[in-house]
């Protein structure tokens, strides 16, 4: 049996996480199909037909899968499923929206946030804000997953020749309809792929001190700007910036933690980076137990003096 993925994409290309949930499917078995469920998402389908491992590319295209309504798009997958072992989502927003309502059409158990495939029935998961792995096993006859994207490898985005099969669109819902959207505009690398991150936490200790300080940093090393939730809920940094349990899970090359003490549910969404330097006065703050570099210092006086000397 094949394994399908349901492409995140913006009708004009793919966004990066369909890659590392395209390499997931790889490791169930089987070929490997991408379902791109848009408007006017030609291009998105050209796109996913390059990525190397995928077999085929089925291109749904109405008015109302436009937007990504999870009604509509649910509706659509389930159409498909039954010719399917594995259906497989990026763990995204989008993704853990359309998800839940898949697995519940098709009564079966979903699988969140799978980080590893040890065999198509068999998979790791976080649990306890990444404190455990837990391996699930699953005997139903379509695996329904989300896949974090930092546990894999983003497959190559080109060098693959899969066909693109049009397929009938699945009627609307009409259960909801999209309005508008605002649209975060952004000046630099998205917080997800970003291989490069500079945080902060409360300690900074206003909106202010927060450009002040790491902005020229994030300047000097090409880096997305996060934070952590307390700096969030105290309005210090935009919710898009929240890195953790309840924000964005990131794995980039490089995550400077400034002023960050290392919450649990903080280290839950960064842990995974390759390397983690940590700038903080607290010689006791958790954050140094996950850092490969650690700098007991007041980041006021260090943060511009590390850019100084870059």
């Amino acid at each position: 049996m094949a394994a399908l993925v349901i492409a995140e994409h913006d009708n004009a290309s793919l966004k990066a996480a369909t890659l590392n949930t395209v390499t997931a499917a790889l490791q169930c078995g089987g070929d490997v199909h991408v379902l791109v469920a848009g408007s006017g998402a030609g291009p998105a389908a050209q796109a996913a037909a390059q990525v190397a491992g995928v077999a085929k590319v089925l291109h749904a295209d109405a008015e109302h899968l436009g937007h990504g309504l999870a009604e509509n798009v649910a509706a659509q997958i389930v159409a498909l499923a039954q010719g399917y072992s594995h259906v497989l989502f990026p763990a995204t927003a989008g993704g853990k929206n359309v998800a839940p309502r898949v697995a519940a059409l098709l009564d079966v158990a979903q699988i969140s946030d799978a980080t590893r495939v040890i065999s198509p029935d068999t998979f790791e998961r976080p649990i306890y804000a990444g404190n455990a792995i837990a391996t699930v096993q699953s005997s139903d006859a379509i695996k329904v997953l989300t896949v974090r994207t930092t546990g894999f490898d983003a497959a190559a985005a080109s060098g693959g020749g899969a066909a693109v099969e049009s397929i009938a669109a699945a009627a609307d819902s009409g259960r909801s309809r999209y309005l508008g959207s605002e649209i975060a505009k952004l000046d630099r690398p998205e917080l997800t792929s970003a291989k490069i991150i500079v945080s902060g936490g409360r300690a900074l200790g206003s909106s202010d001190k927060f450009t002040e300080v790491l902005t020229p940093l994030a300047d000097k090393l090409g880096a997305a700007l996060g934070a952590s939730r307390a700096a969030v809920d105290a309005g210090y940094a935009p919710n898009d910036w929240q890195v953790g349990q309840t924000g964005k899970i990131v794995a980039p090359q490089l995550y400077v933690a400034c002023g960050i003490s290392g919450a649990i549910q903080h280290l839950a969404g960064m842990k995974d980076s390759k390397v983690i330097v940590a700038i903080n006065k607290d010689p006791e703050a958790p954050i140094f137990s996950v850092a490969d570099y650690g700098l007991e210092a007041d980041l006021f006086a260090a943060v511009p003096e590390l850019v100084a000397s870059l």
